[in-house]
């Protein structure tokens, strides 16, 4: 504000009059503060991906523990295990493709888990790792994670894009049981 008031100042030298920059200075009409002001109480920032699992408390300052709490139940596969455990399985098989930096995977991870102790016995459920398995992947033409996909009989059934609700995961299933 200081430098607004000093070119204000010079300019009004130039016209042979200081008393307009003196008028400015100590006028009411203009605010004290120009341009940005500090929050007193800031807000955290909440990603699209992460407020599902915030911390219910309001004066928290944390805002995702998605990382720390996700559990890992299904087992991973990978492309030299493949063909064993997906195309050659007698059962219908559900695999989730995923990454470890994706947070909607780390969102739908808890939900896969419940899944294959909801299905113990009548389907299999894998995890595959699309960046360290991206042959399979590119295979089956993945280009959103996460993606679930359903084989029966060692052929592609259903496929299933995003985070989704349970409820979407299960009415997919049971069509193919």
């Amino acid at each position: 504000m200081a430098t607004i008031i000093e070119s204000i100042a010079v300019v009004s030298r130039t016209s042979a009059s200081i008393a307009p920059a003196v008028a400015l200075r100590s006028s009411p009409k203009f605010p004290r503060y120009v341009g940005l002001r500090p929050n007193p109480k800031p807000r955290p920032i909440f990603s699209t991906h992460c407020i599902a699992s915030r911390i219910a408390s309001r004066n928290s300052r944390v805002v995702c523990e998605a990382q720390d709490t996700a559990v890992d139940d299904v087992p991973a596969i990978t492309d030299a295990n493949w063909q064993s455990l997906v195309i050659e399985s007698e059962s219908p098989v559900l695999v989730e493709f995923w990454a470890p930096w994706c947070g909607p995977c780390r969102m739908i991870t808890p939900i896969i888990d419940e899944l294959a102790i909801q299905y113990t016995g009548k389907l299999k459920c894998y995890k595959l790792n699309t960046d360290e398995s991206p042959s399979t992947a590119t295979r089956y033409g993945i280009r959103s994670i996460p993606t679930v996909m359903i084989f029966k009989d060692g052929e592609k059934k259903d496929t299933v894009i995003g985070a989704v609700p349970k409820s979407t995961l299960t009415s997919s299933i049971e069509k193919f049981l």
